[in-house]
């Protein structure tokens, strides 16, 4: 179990308290406006203050059982290590765990993990050269790390680039990324979009401050779908995007 837990809350209306719960940090948003995801870690980190190690989980992903004690092995293998710790994560299908249901063994072998990205074996840390594959659903880092990288650019709002840019810094400021075999997410099912069209608001202004600053497009994937559906206008090779 961790030492200490945090959530915060981007929710307009106040959350109930709860003595056994975790603590809360209130960050409302009004409702339909962008989430500052990358202000929100920032302020889970800060929350929690001078601890070992922190481990950031979204909203929609549970832990598994040996999720804390695998980050923390991995950690504690080499404490000084500046890198970022990136465990596994597995897609659960529709209405697995059931509503107020703990995840289940039977919940976990029908979770699938995309094949992007590696799975190493139960306790094996693998480094990773490719920054890019970094994304924030679970990974966890030290406080003087966090700091080092300079934290998530708080300058992206809404959806999309902000990890790959945390990844990026990262990288700039010689911290290795490590995949941590058995350290188990479990992304619980809900409606997506492939491409997500619904933050495409977010994702043009946020894929144009990452070309500005690394001097590539992020999300090129997503970006090439818009142009072809006509909601965006993008030059691949050059600097304009445009939302349509």
């Amino acid at each position: 179990m961790p030492d200490d837990y945090v959530v915060v809350s981007m929710d307009p209306d106040e959350p109930e308290a709860s003595p056994s719960g975790p603590r809360v940090v209130r960050m409302p948003v009004p409702d339909g406006a962008p989430l500052p995801l990358s202000a929100a870690r920032n302020a889970a980190i800060a929350a929690l203050g001078d601890v070992d190690l922190a481990v950031l989980l979204d909203v929609d992903c549970i832990p598994g059982p040996r999720l804390v004690a695998g980050y923390v092995d991995a950690w504690a293998a080499d404490p000084d290590a500046q890198r970022l710790l990136a465990g596994p994560v597995a897609y659960l299908p529709p209405g697995r765990p059931a509503e107020g249901d703990v995840l289940s063994t039977d919940d976990r072998r029908s979770a699938r993990a995309p094949d992007a990205r590696p799975v190493p074996a139960d306790g094996e840390i693998r480094d990773e050269p490719r920054h890019a594959l970094f994304w924030s659903l679970s990974f966890a880092v030290t406080p003087a790390v966090h700091r080092r990288i300079g934290g998530f650019d708080e300058g992206y709002v809404g959806y999309g680039g902000e990890d790959t840019d945390y990844a990026f810094r990262a990288r700039a400021a010689g911290v290795r990324l490590a995949w941590v075999g058995g350290a188990w997410a479990y992304h619980q099912h809900h409606p997506v979009s492939h491409p997500p069209r619904e933050h495409v608001a977010s994702i043009v202004p946020n894929a144009r401050r990452f070309r500005a600053l690394w001097g590539r497009w992020p999300m090129e994937g997503w970006l090439r779908v818009f142009a072809a559906e006509g909601l965006v206008r993008w030059e691949p090779d050059g600097t304009v995007l445009e939302l349509r």
